[in-house]
């Protein structure tokens, strides 16, 4: 059950907003930028090995707290068409059917207790690696981001193209391969991102966050 469906996001006071300027300008000459970076998960993944969690899951739910931090990747459009803010947003994600080698979107209500959201998303995989429809849970809530996985190649470059989809804010990314390199254990992140809203210094710092986040095992 999705207990913040009924939570409107916030407009932003234009005002006082210091992106406004930047916002008008990218409305006006749309553009979306992606970039790929390669995080640390050393001890991340020595952790995973002796814990029963999925490690597809710990990814998500690590990226989903690091966005719920910052209000740009949380931005979507009123129906005037103003920038607003969701108080919370919700990981969707992608479900590999390995025997018609397909995919499913499914969504897990995001949960700051790891544990918690471990115990809902996780049944989400098993219960849908061999759904036959796009969406099976008939519905994705407006407060939703996307992260897919493509765990078959350790990318240095990603790129997603979307025709005409200028109104779409929130962050969009894919997750690639572990690779091992010189004793370091390395996970290739793509963030696709709507210059409106976020430079990219702010997609750097979310991917740093990221980095320190999956540095602590403790939560795991």
């Amino acid at each position: 059950m999705i207990h913040h469906m009924d939570h409107a996001p916030e407009p932003l006071n234009m005002d006082t907003w210091p992106r406004q300027q930047h916002f008008h300008h990218f409305r006006r000459v749309p553009c979306t930028y992606s970039m790929t970076f390669e995080i640390d998960v050393t001890a991340f993944v020595a952790a995973l090995r002796q814990s029963p969690r999925k490690s597809y899951i710990t990814q998500v739910w690590a990226l989903a707290t690091i966005v719920n931090r910052h209000d740009e990747f949380k931005m979507c459009l009123t129906e005037e068409g103003a920038p607003a803010v969701w108080p919370v947003v919700h990981p969707a994600f992608t479900v590999f059917n390995p025997e018609l080698e397909t995919f499913a979107g499914v969504f897990a209500e995001y949960d700051p207790d790891f544990g918690a959201f471990h115990d809902v998303a996780a049944p989400l995989l098993a219960k849908h690696s061999q759904a036959t429809e796009f969406v099976p849970q008939g519905f994705r809530p407006p407060n939703a981001f996307d992260i897919s996985s493509i765990p078959w190649a350790s990318f240095t470059a990603f790129n997603l193209n979307i025709d005409n989809d200028w109104d779409h804010l929130s962050p969009i990314f894919t997750l690639g391969r572990y690779i091992e390199r010189e004793g370091r254990v390395r996970l290739p992140v793509a963030a696709q991102v709507h210059h409106a809203v976020a430079d990219g210094f702010h997609v750097t710092r979310l991917i740093n966050e990221l980095e320190t986040l999956v540095q602590d095992t403790s939560w795991l």
